[in-house]
């Protein structure tokens, strides 16, 4: 995931308000219709530009998605916090989840879609998919130990297994939610489950 959020860090140099017009259309399109339906004609369209517009910014499909799911990533990563902080990276964590369902919602559309198209190894981001979830699960993994060594986790809880659990819940919900937006609270749940955990307040 670094060498690509680095590379694609280093491209938004190249006029960055028309590449973040074409990513805003793109998980737009994405989200909707799904990344083998979705093309870069429909992307071209919603953001005002040519075909051959979007492919001066990002050379193919593949790219662009994959800049999309970057580009969500780092505004992610930006409220993940160090997860050596134990507590209070749970705690962000769970608010990660709360400004998603508030401020995100296509984001969260895009994820789902796409995670779920990407089980296949022939997709273009099954790998993105694959390190992402290796990723995820390991920081919460590392900020459950972090807290357990501060006296702020119950005892008995395996690190391992209630990260996992965490991210399968917060992923598990967010299909829910799409599926009914006014009768599911993600972040409710979530931090209910994470409080669990915890012998303090999250």
């Amino acid at each position: 995931m670094t060498a690509i959020t680095s590379r694609a860090r280093g491209e938004y140099a190249k006029t960055p308000a028309r590449r973040v017009e074409i990513l805003t259309a793109a998980v737009e399109v994405f989200s909707t219709a799904g990344f083998h339906k979705g093309s870069l004609r429909d992307v071209a369209e919603r953001a005002g530009l040519s075909q051959a517009g979007v492919l001066h910014h990002f050379r193919s499909k593949n790219e662009l998605v994959t800049a999309v799911l970057t580009w969500r990533d780092e505004q992610s990563q930006a409220r993940f916090g160090d997860p050596a902080e134990g507590v209070l990276s749970i705690r962000a964590l769970v608010d990660l989840v709360e400004y998603n369902q508030r401020e995100t919602p296509e984001l969260a559309e895009l994820y789902a879609t796409l995670s779920a198209e990407a089980t296949s190894p022939e997709h273009p981001v099954h790998d993105y998919f694959a390190h992402r979830y290796g990723w995820v699960v390991e920081f919460a993994q590392e900020a459950l130990e972090r807290a357990a060594e501060a006296g702020d986790l119950l005892p008995g809880v395996d690190c391992r297994s209630a990260a996992r659990t965490l991210i399968a819940l917060m992923d598990g919900l967010q299909i829910q939610w799409l599926y009914d937006r006014d009768g599911v609270d993600m972040a409710a749940e979530v931090r209910r489950y994470a409080q669990s955990l915890f012998s303090v307040e999250l």
